[in-house]
């Protein structure tokens, strides 16, 4: 015995979709950059330094003087020696004149006029030390310095944009189906 059926059969539908992707371009100029430095004002003012060296005293110890020189240290040991002359003459009549004192003048003074004194003995340096006299006046310098700044410019570009959509296509490829069969709804007798 055959039994009564539905057949079904059924097709899904079908959807196709056909995607464009939407394009971006974005490009940045690169800024406009203009930099100006002027130089910086620089003046300088200089006092030129000064050396000075007095070498009178050293030539005067090694006897090599003016004649204005000479001529003033001649007349100071005349007159110093003038004065030790009239000293010593008044000293020694006075002792002549008290010759009654039982003193000997006459042997000590011959003694005394007879001989020069005798020089001290020493080291002596010629020129003496530090006779030179050195003056020394470091140079000024004076620095004024202006620093000017720079002089900066600067164009800004703006950014380039291409947007271009995007779409999408949806359609139907197929359509949805059912097909729905009976079988053996009526009995055949089949004997």
């Amino acid at each position: 015995m055959e039994l009564p059926q539905i057949r079904m059969q059924s097709q899904m539908a079908r959807i196709s979709m056909m995607t464009q992707p939407a394009k971006q371009e974005i490009r940045q100029p690169k800024a406009d950059l203009f930099i100006q430095q002027p130089h910086a004002e620089l003046s300088m003012r200089t006092i030129p330094s000064k050396l000075t060296i007095d070498q009178t005293q050293a030539w005067a110890d090694m006897n090599l003087k003016s004649a204005p020189q000479s001529i003033e240290e001649f007349a100071q040991l005349g007159m110093q020696g003038a004065q030790e002359g009239t000293a010593r003459r008044a000293t020694q009549g006075t002792e002549l004149m008290k010759i009654e004192n039982n003193n000997n003048p006459i042997v000590s003074q011959a003694v005394q006029n007879a001989y020069r004194p005798q020089r001290p003995l020493g080291i002596q340096f010629i020129p003496s030390v530090f006779s030179v006299k050195i003056n020394y006046q470091p140079s000024e310098v004076e620095i004024d310095i202006k620093p000017n700044k720079p002089i900066i410019e600067t164009q800004v570009n703006k950014p380039e944009l291409n947007y271009t959509p995007g779409s999408v296509d949806v359609s139907l490829d197929q359509y949805a189906e059912l097909d729905i069969d009976f079988i053996n709804l009526f009995p055949t007798d089949k004997q």
